[in-house]
């Protein structure tokens, strides 16, 4: 008889799903019986003041299309979309706790479902009307090509006008809310986007180079937290997972500028021009994750092995 052998990470990762799931069920609803919102306030709340510190925000503290403006336009520069734990193999914590001490506590950055949870969990504090959704990733993806549901959006309804939020996709976040009601062009501090009717869902597209490009398509069925931490898992985890493959960071920048680091290509763009360089050494790299993108890790930290994806 062969005696089968299960990783005992496989009962960790089962119970933070269970967890997730139970976590759910309390996160529903404005009243007692429920209405099918999912609420990331009714998880817990963050600190507020900490997450305007964090992002340099020092406006008004009310649900505004101006505060909205303006809070999509300063939390991508401010924090930094990266994968380094992913890298590293220290995994992701999807906990409103957990994101708010590493994004806000320890000034770090992440990938959507940390981003977009920290922003949702900061709109409703202000008291705007969210609702989670989920998106398939189309950039540069061929047409042929299925891609799961593994990105985390928002919709923000202000004044019976519908939002689309997202401050977690990478080296182009849309840097202004996007209007869900509307087909025409909606320029931004970086991009112009529209958001297209596709079938019985809607297409995010960017504007490059004269261009319409698909970035992801979406629904408006509202997501919970236990479909994003299964999203979560494949994502951080499965071998096929880009961010899995690839070391990923990527920043906005004022007067239109874009940083990104594609595991050891680092790109620069400013409107029409584009800086590249090679970042060669572990040290570079420590150096390049600072100074571009207010990273800080002890010196000697390593991401990758050698032939790996970074530098070792």
């Amino acid at each position: 008889m062969r005696v089968e052998v299960i990783n005992p990470d496989f009962y960790s990762e089962a119970a933070r799903l269970v967890i997730a799931l139970l976590t759910c069920c309390h996160a529903l609803s404005d009243g007692p019986h429920g209405t099918g919102r999912v609420s990331f306030a009714a998880m817990s709340k963050i600190n507020l003041d900490s997450y305007f510190a964090r992002i340099g925000y020092a406006g008004q503290s009310e649900p505004s299309v101006a505060v909205l403006r303006m809070l999509c336009a300063l939390h991508p520069i401010a924090i930094p979309f990266e994968n380094l734990d992913v890298i590293r193999g220290s995994g992701v914590r999807l906990d409103l706790s957990s994101v708010e001490q590493k994004l806000v506590g320890d000034r770090r950055g992440g990938y959507c479902f940390e981003q977009n949870g920290l922003f949702a969990a900061a709109l409703e504090g202000l008291g705007f009307r969210v609702t989670p959704l989920a998106a398939r990733v189309r950039w540069q993806v061929p047409a042929e090509v299925q891609m799961p549901l593994s990105h985390m959006v928002l919709r923000v309804d202000l004044e019976d006008v519908p939002w689309l939020a997202d401050v977690g996709f990478g080296g182009l976040t849309p840097t202004a809310p996007l209007r869900l009601d509307v087909t025409d062009p909606q320029p931004t501090p970086h991009e112009t986007f529209r958001i297209a009717r596709s079938g019985g869902g809607y297409m995010l597209q960017a504007q490059l180079a004269n261009e319409w490009n698909d970035v992801y398509r979406f629904t408006l069925e509202p997501q919970h937290p236990i479909d994003y931490e299964v999203a979560n898992w494949f994502t951080s985890r499965h071998p096929t997972s880009r961010f899995v493959q690839n070391l990923i960071v990527a920043r906005a920048g004022y007067d239109r500028e874009r940083v990104s680091l594609m595991n050891q290509e680092l790109v620069i763009r400013r409107e029409s021009e584009t800086e590249k360089r090679a970042v060669d050494t572990p040290e570079e790299l420590l150096r390049v994750l600072a100074d571009q993108f207010g990273l800080h890790f002890p010196s000697g930290t390593r991401f990758g092995a050698p032939g790996g994806v970074s530098p070792a």
